[in-house]
């Protein structure tokens, strides 16, 4: 046996030594300390606080602590509806939030506008912050919101972490607000 085939065989490592990339350590790392803000809007909201409960228990992903101010928090579950008034605190909100950031859009209602097809309501939060998961339903349970985080999780492991973030972020931020926004697709309609 070479040195070279000796340095990389398991049984040449120390007891308790563990070898792994930067990136995937720093993304296992980030997706087992998600903190959500409080911030519900609407019924949903309510589904949202039962995930805290003993039933759904998302203090096994690491995910409960519920931050009361943005700077603390790292992910905004937007759930329930967006008035028009509402929205420029949607988006102080999330600009102060630190970087990395998600956004999870709970419920039908925050997703597209739901049945309120109107002036007064914004017809998807995707018009004010770049959203990474979107959660269907009205309003959805609290099992699938956990699969909501579930899915978060998977893109925050599989995102690049060791590269410059802000330019990143801001990168896929122009991208999701160049996107043409839910009320504006037509589909087989058109």
């Amino acid at each position: 046996m070479t040195n070279a085939e000796h340095a990389f065989s398991p049984e040449a490592l120390p007891s308790g030594v563990m070898t792994a990339k930067i990136n995937e350590l720093a993304g296992f790392l980030l997706k087992t300390s998600v903190w959500p803000a409080t911030f519900g809007l609407a019924c949903c909201a309510i589904e949202m606080m039962v995930t805290v409960s003993p039933d759904t228990d998302i203090a096994r992903f690491g995910m409960e602590r519920f931050c009361a101010t943005p700077r603390q928090a790292d992910l905004m579950i937007v759930a329930g509806r967006v008035s028009q008034k509402m929205a420029p605190v949607v988006r102080q909100v999330y600009d102060q939030m630190p970087e990395p950031k998600w956004v999870v859009s709970m419920g039908v209602c925050a997703s597209s506008g739901g049945m309120f097809n109107n002036y007064a309501i914004v017809q998807g939060v995707d018009h004010i912050v770049p959203v990474d998961v979107y959660l269907p339903g009205c309003p959805p349970r609290p099992q699938m919101l956990v699969n909501a985080f579930l899915k978060l999780h998977e893109q925050i492991q599989k995102s690049p972490h060791v590269t410059d973030r802000a330019a990143v972020a801001r990168e896929v931020e122009r991208a999701a607000m160049s996107e043409t926004p839910l009320i504006e697709m037509k589909g087989l309609l058109a």
